[in-house]
């Protein structure tokens, strides 16, 4: 037995220097930036174009904008997003600088974690044989693991809503995991934050298949509540809260 702990712990500990040591290379420049994002729309991820860093603020007209660089320049973006291959490089090479969010519960959910819950989310995962797609990291704290779409089922009254927990502006109520369903979007990568080499970027790319979200909720519900459970001035709450 002891053997066996042993050799787990010893997996779990290389596990965490990859994770923590690894950041995919993604070029700077714009074919670089094109070709990540035709990559992720060519997994199925529909994207529209986002607000980007302007110095420390936002490059929108709103003052005190309260997501600086980290939403949709249109209102229309849920309609907007595409996966079509001409439309996002028109958008890419028309808006060098635009940031692309990703519209959620069409094709993909995601499961959105802070950071150190998420590594440790993601290390029981792969340590435990767990199918993981691909997963984002966030420079301002939080882990993004994309899955197959929960948010249409065909039976509408098993459909939740995500604004009660998980949505973009919600970060400071609900500090645990957020399931970002439909009408909800997160930042795709590559994305620019502000402040000098921030950013979004992938941890495991958009050529790892989606899974399906209930594959990956019991390890991540877990890692969310006891980083919660270690923060007494937050709610956590995981799951949407009507049906």
């Amino acid at each position: 037995m002891s053997a066996e702990v042993g050799g787990l712990t010893g997996l779990q500990g290389k596990l965490t220097q990859w994770l923590r040591g690894r950041r995919p290379k993604e070029a700077a420049d714009d074919g670089g930036r094109e070709a990540l994002l035709l990559a992720a729309a060519g997994a199925g991820l529909p994207l529209a174009p986002a607000a980007h860093p302007a110095g420390y603020r936002c490059s929108c007209d709103r003052i005190g904008c309260p997501t600086p660089a980290r939403h949709p320049v249109s209102f229309a973006w849920q309609t907007q997003s595409t996966t079509d291959r001409a439309q996002i490089e028109r958008w890419a090479r028309h808006q060098p600088q635009a940031n692309f969010i990703t519209a959620t519960g069409m094709t993909h959910d995601v499961l959105d974690l802070p950071l150190e819950a998420g590594r440790e989310a993601l290390e029981r995962l792969l340590a435990s044989g767990i199918e993981v797609g691909p997963v984002a990291e966030s420079d301002d704290g939080r882990l993004m693991f994309f899955t197959l779409t929960r948010g249409t089922p065909e039976d509408e009254d098993e459909w939740w809503p995500c604004e009660l927990d998980c949505h973009p502006e919600t970060m400071d109520e609900h500090p645990g995991l957020r399931w970002h369903c439909r009408g909800s979007y997160v930042l795709v990568p590559p994305a620019r934050l502000p402040g000098e080499g921030q950013s979004v970027h992938w941890v495991r790319g958009p050529e790892h298949p989606l899974p399906d979200p209930l594959s990956l909720l019991e390890i991540l519900t877990d890692a969310g509540a006891r980083w919660a459970g270690e923060e007494p001035d937050h709610v956590s709450a995981a799951w949407p809260l009507r049906g």
